[in-house]
């Protein structure tokens, strides 16, 4: 039983020291400070803008589905059904900003990198294969000056080769 308790234990000691986790944890605790900032780009600045074209900000824009709609003093609605779209346009434009800002400030940039990235890995693979590639044609020449200067039967004409007056 403890022994099971132990590898339970090391099983999540590990899961925990991957570096994955770790950059996981970061995401999230970045992404809930940007979430902040976002929404309040969106309730102090684009729903005043919305208001001036209409009649208040996002979030007060509403319909009532079963007449009539009354509120109290606190606001809070006493009769009828309110279906508050104005809510709905506001989060889906805190979404929308969101979705773009992370794009196009972290993806697309991140994407570029790793894209330039590889493409330097895979030209400085194919200029290793072509070093290695001339290595060994340079060596396999050498190889055949050196036998043909010894007067090795490599049946080619060339110096040292068979006929030129050695004994």
């Amino acid at each position: 039983m403890s022994n099971e308790k132990q590898s339970v234990l090391a099983g999540f000691k590990a899961f925990l020291m991957r570096g994955n986790v770790i950059d996981l944890a970061v995401a999230v605790v970045i992404g809930a400070a940007f979430t902040n900032i976002v929404n309040s780009v969106v309730k102090g600045v684009i729903n005043p803008l919305v208001g001036a074209f209409g009649t208040k900000d996002l979030d007060g824009y509403t319909y009532c589905l079963k007449e009539p709609c009354r509120r109290n003093e606190a606001g809070e609605v006493t009769s009828g059904i309110p279906i508050l779209w104005g809510s709905v346009a506001s989060a889906a434009l805190t979404f929308l900003i969101t979705a773009a800002i992370v794009y196009f400030l972290m993806v697309l940039p991140m994407s570029k990198y790793l894209a330039r990235r590889a493409a330097r890995e895979k030209a400085r693979e194919g200029a290793r294969e072509t070093l290695e590639v001339t290595e060994l044609e340079v060596l396999k020449e050498i190889r055949d000056l050196l036998v043909a200067q010894r007067g090795g039967g490599t049946g080619e004409d060339g110096p040292g080769a068979s006929g030129t007056g050695r004994a």
